[in-house]
């Protein structure tokens, strides 16, 4: 109890000394719910599609999956070719799961009960950089797996929509890193990034810039973790489908 309330007090000492990047934070979250509900309402119209986009019981399963996956983020796997603070996790797999159920919105709203969750129980150490980049990142590999999914769902579909979720991922966690995340690290922590393209150095000795830092660093790591909880996703959907389903 007293590790929680240490944690929620850490918690909140960052909120207030970053506010300006927490309404940044507040937007791009939005931007993502209001294109995961756009795009929903448009599928289920195109597939005469009544169901409710969220109702009770949806909630409460989305509630329960996105704890799992807030629980599953913070036991992390140190990897080989990565940064120390580049870790391996399987906290998408309950989102994605969850997205194959109900939709995309389901799929957003789980990532982001999963990062209040991750922050409740362990706190932020990257003054919220890293969680943004987990909740960005991590909806463009749901958000592009469940809306193919959701268009014409089959095992054929679902595999298609795992694959182009994985390439998204790659490729937009690989740019986002690049374009955004490692220069805001840089700024908070007054770090030169030649400092952080050393530590890339040190575990791989061909990055000798941000370009060769994320396409050898990052990238892998974002292909080895999608690649994972896309096979996992596939093998167990199925029979999980229709407990999940049951009386929505």
């Amino acid at each position: 109890m007293n590790n929680f309330f240490s944690h929620f007090s850490n918690l909140w000492d960052s909120i207030s000394s970053n506010v300006i990047f927490l309404l940044q934070f507040l937007g791009i979250i939005i931007i993502i719910f209001l294109l995961a509900y756009l795009v929903e309402r448009a599928i289920r119209k195109k597939n005469h599609d009544t169901e409710k986009i969220l109702s009770t019981r949806k909630v409460a399963v989305i509630g329960v999956m996105a704890a799992i996956s807030g629980v599953l983020m913070c036991f992390e796997i140190p990897l080989w070719f990565a940064p120390p603070f580049y870790k391996l996790d399987f906290s998408e797999l309950p989102v994605l799961i969850c997205g194959f159920a109900f939709g995309p919105m389901a799929g957003v709203l789980a990532e982001a009960v999963k990062v209040l969750v991750k922050l409740l129980i362990k706190g932020t150490s990257t003054a919220f950089v890293g969680d943004l980049a987990n909740f960005v990142v991590g909806c463009s590999f749901v958000l592009t797996a469940t809306i193919i999914y959701h268009i014409k769902k089959s095992k054929k579909t679902a595999i298609i929509a795992c694959i182009a979720g994985t390439l998204c991922m790659t490729v937009a966690g690989t740019a986002f890193n690049a374009v955004y995340l490692l220069p805001k690290f840089a700024e908070m922590y007054g770090m030169p990034m030649d400092a952080i393209i050393a530590m890339g150095t040190a575990v791989n000795k061909n990055v000798n810039n941000v370009t060769t830092f994320v396409i050898l660093c990052v990238a892998p790591l974002n292909l080895l973790k999608c690649t994972a909880v896309s096979l996992i996703t596939i093998l167990i959907y199925h029979p999980l489908r229709p407990i999940l389903k049951k009386n929505t």
